[in-house]
């Protein structure tokens, strides 16, 4: 079948669209435990972003599960399978001139660079949220660890499955700081690659 597909090169490319825009496209891609502060630090920074006229999009990881990848669980195969399939639509926000922000746990090495490959090593910013397990578990926004440490969920990353630390993060982020400081981190960090 895919020798039957062909892509299809429009007019309108990335370039143009990023000098439309007045700012360069990149992705910045969260990674942390459940609870680490990932979703919430993200939507400050793009709530900043916003503020200097800068286009972007949030994918949460939760909310992409909530369609897109709904028919997969958390086995290790389909881990993969969900952020391949997260990748592939990064790629396209990519080429529509915009800054994409990611909030995935992502936890396999593996997994991560898989994304990196799909997206563009040049295009990749990721940004560990290094917060502890044990304030992961204390602050439990959803409830998740309790229902994972009662064995009411199998392969939940930090109780019954592995969180692989990032090895070179772009931005490594202590998810106990002050969260101002931590939007102001990131902001400072990446500001010189979208303008």
């Amino acid at each position: 079948m895919t020798s039957n597909i062909f892509w299809s090169n429009n007019f309108i490319n990335r370039n143009l669209r990023e000098i439309h825009h007045k700012h360069n496209s990149l992705v910045l891609w969260f990674t942390g435990l459940s609870g680490s502060g990932k979703s919430t630090i993200a939507n400050i920074v793009e709530q900043e972003l916003y503020k200097l006229n800068i286009i972007t999009y949030l994918l949460d990881g939760d909310n992409v599960r909530h369609g897109l990848c709904k028919d997969l669980n958390f086995k290790k195969k389909d881990r993969k399978e969900n952020i391949r399939r997260i990748s592939e639509v990064v790629k396209l926000f990519l080429d529509s001139g915009i800054v994409v922000l990611v909030t995935c746990i992502s936890p396999y090495l593996k997994n991560r660079a898989l994304a990196k490959k799909i997206i563009g090593l040049e295009n990749f910013y990721e940004i560990f949220i290094d917060t502890p397990l044990s304030v992961c578990q204390l602050r439990d926004p959803k409830g998740l660890y309790k229902k994972a440490s009662n064995g009411n969920i199998k392969n939940f990353t930090g109780i019954n499955d592995i969180y692989e630390i990032p090895i070179k993060p772009y931005i490594h982020i202590n998810g106990q700081d002050d969260l101002q400081k931590n939007v102001q981190n990131i902001i400072c960090s990446i500001k010189a690659k979208i303008f």
